[in-house]
């Protein structure tokens, strides 16, 4: 419990010194991540100009619901991530790199393609950490509206305790699981402030 406590104080510590290089006169973009409203995970997200070519990003997400037949899709997590602009801020392709972390409860859920067929029968509930590169392409749509799609991918350190069913309370197994691959998807709705 201390280390998720430990963890979440230095993802906030980051986020406000990264917050503090932010003068009042620089532009600033509310998202909304239209992938993350199609897995029922309310969304928001925000970015600033903090040099020339350079922006600050930060994502949060939380998906607090529990469905019928106790099915179990619960997390939380936070994305800052620092973007280097091949044009200009705001417009065109970007590469970055961002830091993850947060908590999940999930069971007997079924994904499409057989993503996470551990989820079917078994009920994980943790928390994770993690890191990796970014590639994007931003567009505006109007004045105050853009458009953007992102792809990352990097490492997550994952700490987790299993349970046999989605109702079951016996623990069964734990421990911990490092994971290489996609770590960020997004097809963002922004609005310029």
């Amino acid at each position: 419990m201390q280390i998720k406590r430990d963890i979440g104080r230095i993802f906030l510590s980051i986020g406000f010194l990264l917050c503090g290089v932010v003068t009042s006169h620089a532009q600033i973009s509310l998202k909304n991540n239209l992938l993350y409203d199609a897995s029922l995970t309310p969304n928001i997200g925000f970015e600033t100009k903090v040099a020339r070519k350079w922006t600050f990003d930060a994502t949060f997400g939380l998906n607090p619901w529990q469905f019928e037949d106790n099915k179990k899709w619960r997390h939380w997590l936070v994305q800052p991530e620092m973007r280097y602009w091949f044009c200009q801020p705001f417009n065109g392709h970007f590469i970055g790199g961002h830091l993850m972390g947060g908590e999940f409860n999930a069971g007997n859920v079924k994904f499409p393609f057989g993503i996470a067929p551990c989820l079917h029968n078994n009920r994980y509930e943790g928390w994770y950490v993690g890191g990796g590169f970014v590639y994007g392409y931003q567009w505006p749509v109007s004045k105050h509206f853009s458009m953007e799609a992102v792809i990352g991918v990097g490492y997550d350190y994952l700490k987790y305790k299993k349970f046999p069913c989605e109702k079951c309370g016996t623990e069964i197994d734990n421990g911990d699981y490092h994971y290489v691959g996609p770590t960020k998807v997004a097809i963002n709705l922004i609005y310029n402030l």
